[in-house]
């Protein structure tokens, strides 16, 4: 009985070590080097938000984004490219106009949070639409399509991929996650709560999961914090979910993070990566995606608010880089 007693304090103790080392990481500290030269934030001064960045096949950079506009009026997706993360940036306007020769009979207000991924050829634009909070069936996520990065893109199913709340998660903020593991592609998406579900070959349709080969989405919220914006990264092993949380328009919002040996966690929330903290930069950012280059350098891609504004919707887009330490816990970002 003593033995037992022992080894189970024994690994409470290096449990809670586990979680508690990097806390440690969220005090300021000094900014580290660049490997790249990054260009001056905001990359754009025009009102925008949920930055989703990739780098295409052939090497440009396109971030694409929520109008930060009244809701009603987010009827478009805009999107940015570059050949450097540097910049100079150039903008395309309404590279997804959903009604405009979008092809989408259901989709036509509140669009918010896009992420695009490549695949053999095609890229493929995931995005939220009319009102996921108070409707279901005619809201949700959605998928479009385009032979361009730039667009235009066209609705691929013209309905909601995910129009109902599952366990409370609302239908909205979606990612679209290659598991390097398995090289099978996930849906992760939700607000308050988040789940996820397999996508499938087409990459518009929702797959079964291959233990039960059921297409129920499952539960992978964190044990605190969650609020929105999950963002799902592999490295060396773990599974890192970060997420949002705080008032989207104010000076608070910001971006913690957790991690786990596996897709499906259990995910406990270890600590904020990205919050204003004592910054003469910038408040208010989250909401982010990350570009990764080369073996492990990696760059996140957010979006924040000007200091001592007001106004809620006034967000702009900026990069940065984001560290991971020896032991492979996220170092605070330091915002330029």
């Amino acid at each position: 009985m003593f033995h037992r007693l022992s080894s189970l304090l024994l690994f409470l103790d290096l449990t809670a070590s586990a979680f508690s080392l990097p806390n440690s990481h969220n005090a300021p500290h000094a900014p580290f080097p660049r490997q790249e030269d990054l260009g001056p934030n905001p990359i754009d001064p025009g009102w925008y938000a949920d930055p989703d960045a990739i780098k295409t096949s052939n090497g440009t950079y396109f971030i694409y984004a929520t109008l930060s506009i009244a809701f009603d009026s987010q009827t478009t997706f805009d999107a940015f490219s570059a050949s450097s993360l540097a910049g100079p940036w150039t903008k395309h306007p309404a590279v997804f106009d959903p009604v405009a020769g979008g092809g989408s009979a259901w989709a036509n207000r509140w669009l918010w949070a896009p992420c695009t991924v490549e695949r053999d050829g095609k890229f493929w634009f995931y995005y939220t639409a009319n009102d996921p909070i108070d409707y279901e069936d005619t809201a949700g996520i959605g998928v479009a399509v385009s032979d361009s990065p730039a667009g235009p893109f066209v609705d691929a199913i013209d309905r909601p991929l995910i129009g109902k709340r599952y366990g409370g998660a609302n239908a909205m903020d979606q990612q679209a996650f290659r598991d390097p593991g398995d090289g099978k592609w996930y849906l992760i998406w939700g607000g308050s709560f988040t789940r996820i579900v397999p996508l499938g070959d087409d990459m518009a349709s929702i797959a079964p999961w291959d233990d039960d080969g059921s297409t129920e989405p499952r539960d992978i919220t964190p044990n605190e914090g969650f609020g929105e914006g999950s963002y799902m990264l592999k490295r060396g092993g773990w599974y890192y979910l970060m997420w949002s949380e705080g008032g989207y328009g104010t000076p608070d919002y910001r971006v913690a993070y957790a991690r786990s040996e596996s897709l499906l966690g259990p995910f406990v929330r270890i600590g904020l990566i990205l919050d204003k903290g004592d910054s003469s930069v910038a408040d208010g950012p989250g909401h982010h995606s990350i570009i990764k280059e080369g073996e492990d350098e990696y760059y996140i891609v957010y979006h924040r608010r000007i200091l001592g504004d007001t106004v809620a919707d006034h967000r702009v887009l900026a990069v940065d880089r984001l560290v991971f330490d020896e032991d492979g816990w996220i170092e605070p970002v330091v915002m330029h």
